[in-house]
């Protein structure tokens, strides 16, 4: 039976006790120091501590004070530099302090042992946001250490008001997560659900807040994300001021965001940067590109196939000319140039940044026009692509970006199977998915559906900052229980 006392080991077996736990690792590291008729023992992991605080500070100040191998820890951590030292007489502590980047020294004479956090995190310095580019605002993102990303929010945030609630996930490797949230501001019933959606995972480890958000969605079947992940402090900033919860994982430089609708997803703190009316035209033009992305293409292939007539007659011959010489049906057509599209896409995010941009405009191209003259596809095909393509890349968000990607293709071959009926049997069906779909038990549709008239003219418009900033109704546009109350009273 293994013995989880400190007090029932000497320093031989305490070593081999730590070779067999670490499996003989060669990070794991003993220096045992002589004191007269014993000794007093370290114990850490050389690559996860500070050398310099270690030799500099932590030695000097124990060789010190031990001198006499009277060792008073009391005493020996009033007089150490680090704050962060504690007592312990459980094995299975040290053990995991060591891989926090602890130092453990034991004395065998004491019944405990002193552990000292001198641990060395690695982590990268503040830098440019890579996957959310804005002209405006501040340019930093958050980096994968949890307490540089808690301490950008505190000095966004100068409020007493402001939470940040610790919470541990994963057995094998226990992961911190931290809910950030302004009391008073966000929903209690709301940040009580996270709460319990977090401490009911039965995970080993949580990689990333892409893999928690999948964990903890409403509905994990469904091809839309149910968070907004971000990696601008600004937009956290802006979302918790107006009710939401944000969600941090340590080793992470993405936060998620919620309860989203599908509406946040299209909104960027860019556009409270810049003038109402300019910020209004652009959200616009997103919803209008979106939109014109799902339909585009199915639209042309169920018209060339199924409702011709609907196409002016000096088009038509053109349609005719161009299609002369392609042997293939309009959907199969359709399907190669939007497959040759997604493939050129995800080979130009692969490549290093130059490369994939050189690839993506010549490749694009190249396999363009080569397609035309070989009679694969007609040109007013590459056009209607290319033009659904790019309205799926105007989406700020890349996760719904992506999944209106995907969307187009069921859409796409119903088009080509029933014509306008198919892409009707298809929207129908995606309305209703949308309908019921909930964030943290909030509609996915908010505020269209239910419908609320103020809010939704602030999300498709850009109002004027002043009247959203003087009128408390519009602050508090992630406020569930504000809209609770609200959907009562009517």
């Amino acid at each position: 039976m293994e013995r989880k006392n400190l007090a029932t080991y000497d320093i031989c077996e305490l070593q081999e006790h730590f070779k067999k736990t670490f499996h003989d690792s060669p990070d794991l590291y003993f220096y045992e120091m002589k004191r007269n008729d014993s000794s007093i023992l370290f114990v850490y992991l050389k690559n996860l501590v500070d050398f310099n605080v270690l030799n500099q500070t932590i030695l000097p100040t124990i060789i010190d004070k031990t001198e006499d191998c009277n060792v008073n820890f009391d005493e020996l951590i009033s007089q150490l530099p680090t704050t962060l030292s504690s007592l312990t007489g459980k094995l299975d502590e040290v053990t995991i302090k060591l891989l926090e980047g602890y130092v453990f020294l034991f004395y065998p004479m004491a019944d405990r042992g002193l552990l000292i956090n001198i641990g060395k995190k690695v982590e990268r310095s503040l830098e440019k946001a890579e996957t959310e580019s804005l002209v405006f605002g501040p340019k930093i993102s958050f980096t994968e250490s949890l307490s540089t990303n808690i301490s950008i929010i505190r000095q966004n945030i100068v409020s007493e008001d402001l939470c940040t609630e610790k919470m541990s996930v994963g057995k094998k490797n226990e992961t911190e997560i931290r809910l950030v949230y302004l009391k008073g501001m966000a929903d209690e019933e709301i940040v009580q659900s996270i709460r319990d959606k977090v401490n009911s995972l039965q995970v080993d480890d949580i990689l990333d807040t892409s893999v928690l958000a999948q964990l903890i969605e409403d509905n994990s079947y469904s091809i839309f994300p149910q968070y907004v992940q971000t990696e601008l402090p600004d937009r956290v900033t802006y979302s918790v001021e107006r009710g939401m919860v944000a969600i941090f994982v340590d080793r992470s430089p993405m936060v998620l965001l919620g309860p989203a609708s599908l509406f946040n997803f299209f909104e960027s703190t860019e556009d409270v940067y810049m003038r109402w009316n300019m910020g209004s035209f652009i959200r616009f033009l997103r919803y209008l590109t979106m939109f014109l992305s799902v339909l585009l293409t199915p639209a042309y292939v169920a018209i060339i196939t199924y409702h011709y007539e609907m196409i002016p007659s000096t088009l038509l011959v053109s349609l005719g000319e161009s299609r002369s010489k392609v042997p293939f049906t309009p959907i199969f057509e359709a399907l190669l140039l939007e497959v040759m599209i997604e493939l050129l896409r995800e080979a130009g995010a692969r490549l290093p940044t130059k490369v994939g941009q050189t690839m993506g405009i010549v490749g694009g191209i190249v396999l363009g026009q080569a397609a035309v003259e070989a009679g694969f596809t007609s040109n007013i095909l590459i056009i209607v692509v290319a033009l659904s393509a790019l309205g799926s890349f105007t989406a700020p968000s890349y996760l719904m970006g992506t999944a209106v990607r995907v969307i187009r293709f069921p859409i796409l071959i119903l088009a080509g199977i029933w014509g306008g009926i198919g892409i009707s049997f298809g929207l129908c069906f995606l309305l209703i998915h949308l309908i019921r779909l909930t964030s943290i038990g909030v509609p996915y549709l908010k505020p269209i559906y239910p419908f609320n008239k103020e809010h939704a003219i602030n999300t498709v418009f850009r109002m004027p900052i002043h009247l959203i900033r003087n009128n408390p109704d519009k602050r508090g546009f992630f406020s569930i229980r504000h809209h609770k109350s609200q959907d009562i009273d009517e």
